[in-house]
């Protein structure tokens, strides 16, 4: 009871110094104020302070989202009980433009989508173990996983290895790793991570994935607006080297692997692990694992995942016109070719539903092909992996209510706007970091991050660089990108933060709190020792190996201490 008064207490106190600060840096007057008011970050701050608080995610959003219809209309007359109703209407709307089959005449909801991906994804995780398909593949790596260590290292080569999207990436690698992260005792909170850090890091540094053609798209949209001689795709290879947390977040994978230390509530989470095998959540640990056919087919699992990946890519290539960029000279083995492709391509999320079924309808044919699976048992699949499916479908809808909640208050463009000529050039690139960060942390967001503060900062580092495409604009692109995805990574109303823990069997609250401080490191190390020197003039490339030798004097510290090995 003493803690979680304790916790109350800070929260309200965090929560009251936040609404505080807003206020007192709000823009005094005119159009801006109106169009984004300071009480527009109470929604998302209220999300994830509750959520800390309660560990209850759903009820925490849910709260969220009310109190967003309420700020929607009762301040312009809080006395007013017709006020109050359209505010809770306002709410409810909320959840219904989430839903809505389609947001405009001829187009369909992406959300929708996304969701309809979902459960084939699940159903045919469960027909791959009960197949043994998933045992074969076990059985064979653990010719080669023979410790904590090395299971660890796996699961992060696995995550790069699917570098195409990073849905697919949390769903595949967190399902087909934990049984062997279970076994060496590795807890669910450590496999989250590693999932959650080599899936949108990965898709976003990625010059070949379903994230670079809305990248490139709005770099493009940018180019344009302030004249830049140059494509979207250049621009964002310009950037490449200034995305410090992705990179610096790859490299804290392994580095911390190697070192085998861990630090802050994934310590005590690892040290509960070597005690018992965690069982929270639906598991398919080895153990635990049903087959029909006593014995393990690796084929069982290969071939749907290798249909699903093969279907997805060869979608996006047919719907990118790739066939009729061959007759035109382009080659397969070209870099350049595939990404033309790739930003060409207009139905990525119908392609995902798509490569899903087919996923399934292989997983299912090969169970009957090398496994009998009985009618039974096929139907207990669809009823585990449908039920499995039920909680990132409310938690997703919820989550995308909240962003739609966000972008009515303008949250993002006043987080921007409280910025906006108050900063020097070498310090608004780090500054532009911080706030990418604060803004995809608070909505969930990455690509709401990268659309609202791309067209509205790069023109002011493009300014800030004489009119000229400079130094202060490429470390600003960076610096969006790199920000929104730090949101994507850890922020608990993100969707591939969800995605990971639920493909990982690991409570959501209990993923973020594990690997909150560790994303923490490293943004604060990008920032003070990448970022910030860059702005001053040091290559990005000694940027990097200022920060990757810090991290590893850390760890070295951290060795020395005695800390327990993971």
């Amino acid at each position: 009871m003493t803690r979680a008064i304790v916790r109350g207490t800070v929260a309200a106190i965090v929560f009251g110094a936040l609404c505080a600060l807003a206020a007192r840096f709000a823009p005094a007057g005119g159009k801006d104020a109106q169009a984004a008011m300071w009480y527009s970050i109470v929604p998302p701050v209220l999300a994830i302070l509750l959520a800390f608080l309660t560990r209850h995610v759903v009820l925490s959003l849910g709260i969220a989202i009310l109190a967003g219809g309420l700020l929607t209309a009762v301040p312009q007359a809080p006395l007013s009980a017709a006020a109050w109703f359209d505010g809770l209407g306002a709410a409810a709307a909320l959840v219904g433009q989430t839903v809505r089959p389609y947001p405009e005449p001829g187009q369909i909801n992406s959300n929708l989508l996304i969701l309809a991906f979902i459960p084939p994804i699940f159903v045919m995780i469960e027909i791959l173990v009960a197949s043994g398909g998933f045992r074969g593949i076990i059985v064979w790596l653990l010719k080669w996983v023979k410790g904590r260590k090395s299971a660890q290292l796996a699961t992060a080569l696995m995550g790069i290895l699917c570098f195409i999207d990073d849905y697919t990436n949390a769903i595949i690698v967190g399902s087909m790793m934990q049984p062997i992260t279970d076994r060496f005792r590795v807890s669910r909170q450590k496999l989250a991570f590693l999932v959650d850090a080599t899936s949108a890091p990965i898709a976003g540094l990625a010059v070949v994935s379903t994230w670079i053609a809305y990248e490139v798209g709005l770099l493009g949209q940018v180019a344009d607006n302030l004249g830049i001689d140059k494509s979207g795709y250049s621009m964002f290879f310009d950037a490449l080297s200034f995305r410090f947390y992705c990179w610096l977040m790859i490299a804290f994978v392994f580095l911390h692997i190697i070192a085998g230390r861990d630090f802050g509530p994934m310590k005590t989470s690892e040290d509960s692990a070597r005690r018992s095998i965690p069982d929270d959540g639906p598991s398919s640990s080895i153990e635990n694992q049903v087959s029909g056919t006593g014995k393990g087919r690796a084929i069982n699992a290969l071939v749907p995942m290798a249909g699903l990946i093969g279907f997805h890519v060869t979608g996006i290539w047919i719907d990118g016109g790739g066939p009729a960029g061959l007759r035109e000279g382009g080659s397969l083995l070209s870099l350049t070719y595939w990404r033309d492709v790739i930003s060409a391509a207009e139905h990525t999320h119908l392609i995902l539903d798509g490569a899903a079924l087919f996923g399934l309808a292989l997983a299912l044919l090969f169970s009957q092909l090398f496994g009998s699976l009985r009618m039974p048992v096929i139907v207990s699949c669809f009823r585990r992996g449908v039920k499995r499916a039920m909680i990132p479908f409310v938690i997703l809808i919820l989550a995308w209510s909240l962003k739609n909640c966000c972008d009515g208050l303008k949250t993002g463009q006043f987080l921007t706007t409280i910025l906006a000529g108050r900063v020097p050039p070498y310090l608004f690139g780090p500054i532009l970091f911080f706030v990418a960060s604060v803004t995809s942390f608070a909505t969930g967001t990455s690509y709401g991050t990268m659309a609202i503060l791309l067209p509205t900062a790069v023109p002011i580092a493009f300014a800030l660089d004489g009119n000229a495409y400079g130094l202060t604009t490429m470390i600003s692109i960076g610096a969006v990108l790199d920000g929104a995805i730090f949101g994507d990574h850890c922020s608990p109303i993100s969707d591939t933060t969800i995605m990971s823990s639920i493909a990982s069997s690991c409570d959501l609250i209990e993923h973020v709190r594990t690997q909150l401080p560790y994303s923490l490191l490293v943004a604060g190390l990008a920032l003070l020792f990448a970022y910030l020197p860059s702005g001053l003039g040091l290559a990005p490339g000694w940027g990097l190996v200022v920060a990757i030798s810090a991290m590893a004097v850390f760890f070295a510290i951290l060795i020395r201490a005695g800390e327990t090995p993971s």
